[in-house]
């Protein structure tokens, strides 16, 4: 039995029909929801994280082979398998996941996905080198492609380099996916933990422009009066 063949073995082991009930909930797979059509077999992160570390030999063909499945546990065991391999490679190494990572982003298609990655491949790549694909992801049509381009500034965050953030939380304002608005505020929230002057001189130029929900995100650790202040627009 092949490598492939065994950590899907693994899988089927492991698999929850509640679970995976659950899960096709969550994500939205039904028909029109931003899911659609996902397969779920109800594996949780963590024996994800067991298997991507139990498999991570695998070949970038093999990895490439389980990122193409039609099951969402698989895709997410292909990602953190290159997310470990990248931590762990050299220049060379690391160019070369970054540049399988974006020739296979179709396959990135959930938040989690995105979450588990983006910023531990993409933000980790770019954060000494040229941004401007960043620009590429945020105008793409793909709502994927756009939370990849806000969630991998977050490698940025942690670095103490905000420009990327507010570059294209601006660009997103008026995005209307409340996906993309959760992942703008969710960052900008980041970008606070760090400077929260950073954030407010953002916020008061840009607050009454935001979605509400990107504004919830982004003042989530607000005192309640601070909070009010914003919602209202009173600040």
């Amino acid at each position: 039995m092949d490598s492939v063949s065994l950590l899907r073995f693994d899988i089927n082991k492991l698999k929850s029909s509640y679970r995976a009930k659950v899960s096709q909930s969550f994500f939205k797979t039904g028909k029109g929801q931003y899911g659609e059509g996902d397969i779920f077999i109800g594996l949780t992160v963590p024996q994800c994280r067991m298997l991507s570390k139990k498999y991570l030999d695998l070949s970038k063909s093999e990895v490439g082979k389980i990122l193409k499945s039609k099951i969402h546990e698989e895709r997410l065991i292909a990602l953190l398998i290159l997310v470990e391999k990248f931590s762990k490679g050299d220049n060379k190494k690391r160019k070369e996941i970054f540049d399988f990572y974006l020739k296979n982003i179709k396959y990135i298609n959930n938040w989690d996905l995105v979450d588990l990655s983006a910023d531990k491949i993409v933000g980790a790549y770019l954060l000494d080198k040229d941004k401007n694909i960043l620009l590429k992801l945020v105008l793409s049509k793909n709502i994927w492609e756009r939370r990849i381009s806000v969630i991998s500034t977050f490698n940025f965050i942690k670095n103490g380099k905000f420009d990327w953030t507010l570059k294209i939380s601006k660009i997103l304002l008026n995005d209307g996916h409340d996906l993309i608005q959760k992942a703008v505020g969710w960052m900008l929230r980041e970008v606070g933990k760090k400077s929260i002057a950073v954030e407010k001189t953002f916020l008061n130029k840009y607050y009454r422009k935001m979605p509400r929900t990107m504004l919830r995100y982004a003042i989530e650790r607000f005192s309640e009066k601070e909070r009010q202040k914003y919602l209202k627009g009173v600040v």
